[in-house]
This record gives structure tokens, sequence and C-alpha cells, in this order.
């Protein structure tokens, strides 16, 4: 007798996100472009309901953190790819965006000279080659997607073409980023040394410290956080982000069905790059500074963190690690400084062991029982 096959059943087609994502997407959007600025702008400041600058502030700058969280989470949670250099992308991006806001300074600086200050003390008499386009936004937006994307291209090229992978991967890229910091650390390079960009005064020849501005670039950087996450969730359900998965769960088993992983992998390790370089160009005009600390190894195992906090290869769980950590060690770092760092230690160990999906992991599962008892 025959053995009798299962007929094959087809799949319902899955949409970008369903009603509630939509609604969930739509309500981010109100909060960021309506319900904050009329807290921040329009509410007194003696109201309950006021927003401080301080804490606008605050989101702002765990915004830009949500970003790089959400691009770990496509090369670690979706791709299986673990980066301890991310911060390097970050602080480029940073950079980049800092040298236009340093020639917006003008002769506004303490020498009232039209180079910045760190120049003029080192008793430079001509901008540096590449300084050459920093008095140009656009040439300047445009070096701040290709600058970390080239070097991320570069760099993963050598690397996933000579099949560097696991924890060997994790220490190179670690090993990348603290190159780069003692090399910004220096004075010849260009970038500030030590002190690295701050006391900006001015963007777009306007203003950088007025109410206006300050919400303008908030709201920029939340919608540019909601977008980045309708694109990353259209991206993994793609047939491209279903192969970059496949990768992820038995990479030799790819190669053997005729894709090459070394392009997969190369392209969202040079997007998520590009993310990251965004998130920086974007912290930096509302936190008022960029200095090579910004690449420091322990900032790219934060972005780390983060995503596995909240639950890497969600794409939600990243963003919602990236503020439940953030605003726990802003609350800890005033009430508790001297262990914060025990705490983050703590909090990484107990996710590994007790929550190896996140936070979003432990909220599904939770909704999931209560579904089964009201069954």
């Amino acid at each position: 007798m025959s053995a009798v096959l299962p007929t094959p059943v087809a799949l319902p087609a899955k949409g970008l996100l369903n009603a509630r994502s939509w609604s969930a997407v739509f309500a981010a959007l109100v909060v960021v472009v309506v319900l904050v600025p009329v807290l921040n702008l329009v509410v007194p400041a003696g109201s309950a309901f006021h927003m401080s600058d301080y804490l606008v502030q605050l989101v702002a700058k765990i915004m830009c953190y949500a970003m790089c969280a959400l691009a770990m989470d496509l090369i670690w949670g979706y791709t299986g790819i673990l980066s301890l250099g991310h911060g390097l992308f970050f602080a480029l991006g940073g950079y980049m965006m800092g040298m236009y806001l340093m020639r917006q300074i003008g002769s506004d600086g303490q020498y009232r000279m039209p180079m910045p200050d760190f120049m003029v003390f080192l008793n430079w008499k001509e901008f540096p080659w590449h300084w050459a386009v920093s008095d140009s936004f656009i040439a300047q937006m445009l070096l701040v997607v290709l600058v970390p994307g080239l070097l991320a291209f570069v760099f993963g090229y050598f690397a996933f073409r000579s099949r560097i992978k696991g924890v060997y991967f994790s220490i190179i890229t670690q090993a990348l980023t603290y190159a780069a910091m003692l090399l910004f650390f220096r004075n010849e390079t260009g970038f500030g040394g030590n002190n690295g960009f701050t006391d900006f005064k001015r963007i777009l020849d306007q203003p950088i410290a007025t109410p206006g501005m300050r919400m303008t670039l908030f709201v920029i950087t939340g919608c540019t956080l909601i977008g980045m996450f309708v694109f990353a969730r259209w991206l993994v359900g793609t047939k491209y982000g279903r192969v970059l998965q496949a990768i992820r769960d038995a990479e030799s088993r790819v190669m053997f069905t005729g894709y090459n992983p070394v392009a997969y992998k190369l392209s969202i390790w040079t997007l998520s790059a590009v993310m990251c370089g965004i998130a920086g160009a974007l912290y930096v005009p509302q936190v008022g500074i960029i200095n090579p600390s910004e690449m420091s190894p322990a900032a790219s195992i934060e972005i780390a963190i983060w995503a596995a906090v909240g639950g890497r290869g969600t794409l939600i769980g990243p963003i919602v690690g990236a503020f439940f950590v953030n605003g726990a060690k802003s609350w800890f770092t005033q009430a508790f400084p001297e262990v914060w760092l025990y705490f983050l230690g703590a909090l990484f160990i107990a996710v590994t062991l007790f929550l190896p999906q996140g936070i979003v992991g432990l909220f599904r599962k939770l909704r999931g029982k209560g579904g089964e008892e009201r069954a």
C-alpha cells in the first residue's frame, strides 16, 4: 500500500501589521506629534500634566538608543550575529552631525574665530581635509549614512567571507570599536580629542536651544523610530527576512539550498550600522555633546543588553528594553549611584537565566496563560 502524503495547506497571507499593531503605531504617532508637544509647550509649568524639558530630552535620548537596539535585533535576533561594536556606528553618525554643528557655531566660540575652539587652541591654521564639506548640512547628512555604512560594509565583507562567526566575531567587533575610540582620543585626528564636540549654538542657522527647535528634534526622532520599526517589521516578513532567520537557525542548510549567506549577512549588517548612524546623528543635537566615550566597548555591550532584556527576535522587545533599562538607569544613578552597575549586571544575568525571551516574551507567556485560564 502506498503511503498517503498529507495535502499541502496554503498559509494565509500575512500583512505588514495587524489591526491592533497599526492602532499602536498610530497611537505612538499621536503621542510623539501631538501629546508631548502639547504637554511641554502648551500646558503651564506649574500644572501636574506639564512635561518638563528634562523629561523631553530624556525620552528623546532613549528613543535614539531604541533605534540602536532595533538595529541590534535585526542582526542578532533575526540573523544570529552578536555585535559588540555597534556603539562605533552610533558614534560615527554623531560625529558627522557634530562636525556640521561645530561649523554652525561660526565666530561665536570662546576665541571668536571661524574655526572650532579646539582647533584654535591647537594653533591650526586651516580645516583638516575631512572637514571639507562640514559646512553643508546635506553633505554631512549623507556622511551620516555613508561613513558608518561603508565601514560596516568593508569590515563585514572580509569578516563574513572569512566565515568568522560566533564569539570570535563578537570579540573582533569589540576590538574594532576600542581601536576607533583610542584613535578619536588623539587631538591630531581633528575630532576634538578627549572632549569631543560640544557647546552647539545653531542648526540650519536656527538657535538649537529654543523650545521650538527642541520639540522639532523630538518629533523627528520619534517619527524616525516609528518609521524604522515599521520598516523592520516589513523587512523580516519578506522572503529576505525569512532567509535571515534561516541563516540564524541553520546556516549550513541555507548554503545547501543555493543561497549565499555572505550576501545576506553583509547587507543586514550594513543596514543595521546605518540605522545606528542615523540614531547617533539625532542624538547629538539633543544631548549637546559627542565624545569618544560613546565608542567605548561598554556602550556597545549596553546595546546588546537592551535587546536581550526586551526580547530579541521580536522588534518591539528591544525598544521596550531600551526604555526599561535606560529609564531604570536614570532613576538608579540618582537614587543609588554606587550600585547602578551592579544592578545592570544582575539584570542581564537574571534575564539570561530566567527570561530568555525577555520582557516581551514574559508578557506573551502571561497573556497566553491568561487566555488558557479564561478558556
